[in-house]
C-alpha cells in the first residue's frame, strides 16, 4: 500500500462510529472504534507536537494554533459524518485537515512554505483546503466559517445530495455579529448544517466568563429555534453522539442545530501567546484528569488492549509524522512565477 493510502486510512474516520449504540449521551465504541479514534487524535497531536518544534526552529513562517487538547472535538465529529459531508473551521485547523483524511506531510509542507503544499506554499498554517476530502479550510477571519458553512449547506439543499456542513468556529468567533447572521438565514431556510463550538474556554486570551454574557453556548441558537446540545467535548464518544444526533435531525430536513463541544487547549492561543493568563496548575490538572487520548488509552487497556500494541500504534503515527517533517523540510520552495497563479484580478 502506498505512504499516501496508508496515512488516509490512519486519519480519516468518516463513519468509523456506525453501528455504535447511544447510552447516557454517549456511543458505546467497539474496540476498533476506539482505536480508531486512538490512532486519529494521537496523529493530530504528534503531528501538532512535530509543527510546534519547526516552528521553534524558524520553519514554519507566518502564524501557528495549535490544535493540542482538543482532538476529541473533530475526530468525533468525523466519526458520525458521512465522507461527502463537508467540513470547514477557523484559523486551528490542522487536526481537522488530517481528520478528514488530508495527507500530513503536504499538510507540513504547506506550513514550510513548500510547493508541495495544500496551497502551494502559498496558503501557510490558516489557508489550505482540499476538495478532494471535502474539506474547505482553514480561514483567518474570525467568524468567517459561520457563513461560508451556510453557503455549503445552501449547495447541498439545492443539490438534494443528503450531505450536511459541518461548521467549526470557536467561542470568541461565537460573539461575531456575523455568526447571528448566519444562524438566521440557516433556519430559515432549513439548511443542512451543524454549527460546532469549540469552547476552549478563551478567547485568545480572555476568559469565557469575562468575554460572554451567556456563557452556555448552546443556548445561542434559541432565538433562531435551533436546537442546541452542550458536550463534553474532551470525550469522542460524547462528540460522537451529539454529531449523529445534530446530522440525523439536519438529513430528515430539519433545518440546522447547534452543538457546544467544552474543550481545553493545552498551548496557547498562537505559537507567540505565552498564555500566562492561565495557571500551569490549571493546565496540568486537565492533562491529567480530562484529556481526550488518555480516556481511550485508560479504556483500551481496560479492554484487554497490551501496552505493546499501543506502544506500536504509537510509533508508526510518529514515522508518518517524521516523515511528513522531512518531505516539508527537503520539498522546494515554489516557483517564483506562483505569484501569479491562482489569482483573481
Amino acid at each position: 500500500m502506498p505512504a499516501a493510502d496508508k496515512n488516509a486510512k490512519l486519519a480519516d474516520v468518516a463513519g468509523a462510529a456506525e453501528g455504535a449504540q447511544a447510552e447516557g449521551g454517549i456511543l458505546a465504541f467497539t474496540r476498533e472504534q476506539e482505536l480508531s479514534a486512538y490512532r486519529a487524535m494521537l496523529l493530530i497531536r504528534r503531528f501538532e507536537e512535530k509543527a510546534g518544534q519547526m516552528y521553534g526552529m524558524g520553519l514554519v513562517g507566518g502564524f501557528c494554533h495549535l490544535y493540542i487538547g482538543q482532538e476529541a472535538v473533530v475526530v468525533g465529529a468525523r466519526m458520525s459524518a458521512k465522507s461527502t459531508d463537508q467540513f470547514i473551521t477557523g484559523y486551528r485547523d490542522h487536526g481537522h485537515m488530517l481528520a478528514c483524511g488530508m495527507e500530513p506531510r503536504r499538510v507540513m509542507a504547506e506550513l514550510t512554505g513548500r510547493r508541495g503544499g495544500y496551497s502551494k506554499g502559498k496558503g501557510g498554517s490558516m489557508h489550505m483546503f482540499s476538495r478532494e476530502k471535502n474539506f474547505y479550510g482553514g480561514h483567518g477571519i474570525v467568524g468567517a466559517p459561520a457563513p461560508l458553512g451556510v453557503g455549503l449547506a445552501f449547495a447541498d439543499l439545492y443539490r438534494g445530495d443528503g450531505s450536511v456542513s459541518l461548521t467549526f468556529f470557536g467561542d470568541g468567533a461565537a460573539n461575531q455579529g456575523q455568526v447571528y447572521e448566519s444562524f438566521n438565514m440557516a433556519e430559515l431556510w432549513k439548511l443542512p448544517i451543524v454549527f460546532i463550538v469549540e469552547n476552549n474556554r478563551y478567547a485568545m486570551g480572555t476568559s469565557v466568563e469575562r468575554s460572554s454574557a451567556q456563557s452556555n453556548f448552546s443556548m445561542r441558537g434559541t432565538a433562531f429555534n435551533i436546537p442546541g446540545r452542550q458536550i463534553d467535548g474532551m470525550d469522542v464518544r460524547a462528540v460522537a453522539a451529539a454529531a449523529r444526533e445534530a446530522l440525523d435531525w439536519c438529513r430528515a430536513g430539519k433545518g440546522p442545530f447547534l452543538i457546544e463541544a467544552q474543550t481545553y487547549r493545552y498551548r496557547g492561543h498562537s505559537m507567540s501567546d505565552p498564555a500566562k493568563y492561565r495557571s500551569k496548575e490549571e493546565v496540568q490538572r486537565v492533562r491529567e484528569e480530562h484529556d481526550p487520548i488518555e480516556q481511550v488509552r485508560a479504556r483500551l487497556l481496560a479492554g484487554g488492549i497490551g501496552e505493546d500494541e499501543l506502544k506500536q500504534i504509537d510509533a508508526a503515527v510518529r514515522r508518518i509524522v517524521s516523515e511528513a517533517a522531512d518531505f516539508a523540510t527537503n520539498d522546494p520552495e515554489p516557483d517564483p512565477s506562483e505569484l501569479w497563479t491562482d489569482v483573481v484580478l
